[in-house]
């Protein structure tokens, strides 16, 4: 590994950084669109049932479009370059969250759904940020340097909720709204732009032609399948990503619902939780990579995340999930590097844009379905979310353990 390439870990982890944070920035604002009484968003006539229904499609749309985007944009990265292609979706990103800031202002839904699809698409680029960081690593430091991108995701959750939670609350300063944050990560992503335009050094070494399909996605998830080392962790991924996205898409609602949290209080709950991410992943993960093969972590890590999330139903009081919430974030902090290292050392050097975007396309899928089935969970029980959250993260392990065990 050049200098040069070891020189690119900084740009990468900031454009992730800031990527991530304006993911985090917005976590306290949409479930409180939809669920805080004082939301003057929706008319009266839609009741809680319609808003959870609502919501869970909204909140699908963004996976489902990342869905799509993840191996399109992985495989153009391989074709064009990471940086070209980093900076077209920075740009999309940062048009999403101007429309969805309008879409607020104005009360229009089908634009708020639309303003959610853009970024969702542009979103496919964490498959470009992986790629990169495989790109610059070497087999001894990838699980290190991929824990680096889960900092910048630790990072992002201390300070994007927390600064969301705060843009959001019109108690806080008058003329904030439920559209400041987005135009404040707005303005985030321009930085973003402007910095990847003259730090970010290009990665990819020795590109590649590769068809660019529509519905890659698609091909790629079933292709995912057959594959002789990586088809039984790609399912493995996938319950996992089921698992995650039941708990962190409805756990604000829940939190709204039967604890009377604020757009804040969520913010500094969520910031919280950013801080053993950022402990984990910036110094647990490096310990555990370096005594530890990923194969060897995974067979204990999923479990303990299954446990974690099902103890989350237990509090009766808000403040309980203040000491519960840390072995959530320890567990998935660990889980989800090593999770990639396994992945990315099934790939040769000039496939890991498509097999990262593979992964990514998993991910997504996992993430698309359970808002749309968790938005008429929820109108049923409001623990039903957490219960299938728990569950899926389980089969993950146990998948792992049955067919995937070793194969990294």
């Amino acid at each position: 590994m050049s200098q040069g390439q070891k020189s690119s870990i900084g740009p990468i982890f900031l454009t992730a950084f800031l990527d991530l944070l304006g993911i985090g920035i917005i976590i306290p604002i949409i479930p409180a669109l939809f669920f805080d009484p004082g939301s003057e968003f929706f008319p009266e006539s839609f009741n809680m049932d319609h808003r959870s229904l609502l919501y869970g499609l909204l909140v699908a749309t963004y996976p489902i479009m990342q869905f799509i985007g993840a191996p399109i944009l992985g495989a153009l990265s391989d074709r064009h370059g990471r940086k070209p292609m980093l900076t077209i979706t920075l740009f999309g990103t940062l048009a999403g969250y101007l429309l969805f800031a309008l879409a607020i202002y104005i009360g229009n839904l089908p634009l708020l759904f639309f303003s959610r699809m853009l970024p969702g698409f542009m979103g496919g680029n964490m498959s470009i940020i992986f790629s990169s960081i495989a790109d610059v690593s070497d087999p001894a430091s990838k699980t290190k340097n991929f824990g680096l991108i889960g900092m910048a995701f630790g990072i992002g959750f201390v300070l994007g909720p927390t600064i969301g939670g705060i843009l959001g609350d019109h108690t806080v300063v008058s003329w904030f709204s439920y559209s400041t944050p987005f135009l404040f990560t707005a303005l985030l992503t321009a930085t973003n732009i402007i910095l990847l335009r003259y730090w970010f050094r290009e990665t990819l070494q020795e590109k590649r032609e590769s068809k660019i399909k529509p519905w890659s996605g698609f091909q790629n998830v079933a292709k995912s399948f057959t594959m002789p080392n990586l088809g039984p962790i790609f399912v493995v991924v996938l319950f996992l990503a089921l698992g995650f996205s039941f708990f962190t898409q409805f756990f604000s609602v829940r939190l709204i619902e039967k604890f009377e949290f604020t757009t804040k209080s969520i913010g500094m709950l969520y910031g919280w939780i950013g801080l053993w991410l950022i402990f984990t992943q910036g110094f647990t993960v490096r310990i555990l990579s370096k005594k530890f093969p990923s194969s060897q972590i995974l067979t204990v890590t999923p479990l303990l995340l299954s446990i974690a999330i099902g103890a989350l139903l237990l509090p009766e009081k808000g403040i309980i999930f203040y000491f519960i919430n840390p072995f959530v974030a320890t567990f998935q902090g660990i889980t989800a590097p090593n999770m990639t290292t396994l992945i990315s050392e099934q790939a040769g050097p000039k496939q890991q844009g498509e097999v990262l975007g593979i992964n990514q396309s998993m991910q997504s899928l996992g993430q698309a379905v359970p808002p749309l089935i968790a938005g008429y969970l929820y109108t049923l029980n409001g623990s039903y979310p957490l219960m299938a959250a728990s569950a899926f993260v389980f089969l993950g392990w146990v998948v792992y353990m049955w067919r995937g065990r070793g194969k990294g």
